[in-house]
């Protein structure tokens, strides 16, 4: 399927926010990946932070979307579904000479102190990822709060993970926050058990 122009922006602007942050990313490198002129970024963003938000939401909620896809569609057994997502996050990175990983995370880091409207794009999307989440959990955790404190425990193994994968160019990091998390998991299950091999 043919982009439009104002996908062709988003989609070239959340590649580069993520592999170079947003102060490292200029309109008119966006404007080159897109193939656009920056005439047309201003026709449907009024500035640069305009375009940085709508690419944190839109990005943000399609790769939280794909994770609980992943989720859905592995294992039967969610315990493994979860150790089995950090291992296709492993992959993933690997495949991209790991400079794709969390579409929000390095943007998120940058603005945290310094962009109050792109801080609270990134805070929404990591309740959103947070809330869904704590509802997959809560399929085979018992306690509301326990659901969400395990859903806290795989988004911040993921994005810690992430980060050091990234810098250590190896998925080590990732392969072994999966299998915290899985060892973790088993212990939060409603049967207090495993399931049958």
């Amino acid at each position: 399927m043919v982009q439009g122009t104002r996908e062709r922006i988003l989609t070239a602007a959340g590649t580069l926010f993520r592999r170079q942050g947003y102060a490292g990313t200029g309109l008119k490198e966006i404007a080159t990946a897109s193939e656009a002129r920056i005439g047309s970024i201003y026709h449907f963003f009024p500035d640069k932070e305009a375009l940085a938000e709508e690419t944190i939401r839109a990005d943000g909620a399609a790769y939280g979307a794909m994770v609980l896809a992943v989720l859905e569609n592995g294992p039967d057994d969610p315990v493994r579904a979860l150790g089995a997502a950090f291992e296709r996050a492993a992959d993933d990175l690997r495949s991209t000479g790991y400079a794709d990983a969390c579409p929000i995370a390095t943007v998120a880091l940058e603005v945290a102190g310094t962009n109050e409207r792109l801080r609270r794009a990134t805070a929404d999307t990591f309740t959103a990822w947070l809330d869904a989440l704590a509802a997959w959990c809560g399929t085979f955790v018992a306690s509301p709060a326990d659901a969400r404190d395990l859903a806290t425990a795989v988004l911040t193994s993921l994005e810690g993970a992430f980060i050091l994968s990234r810098s250590l160019r190896d998925p080590g990091p990732l392969l072994a926050a999966g299998r915290s998390v899985t060892r973790l998991a088993e212990t939060m299950r409603d049967d207090g058990g495993g399931a049958p091999s």
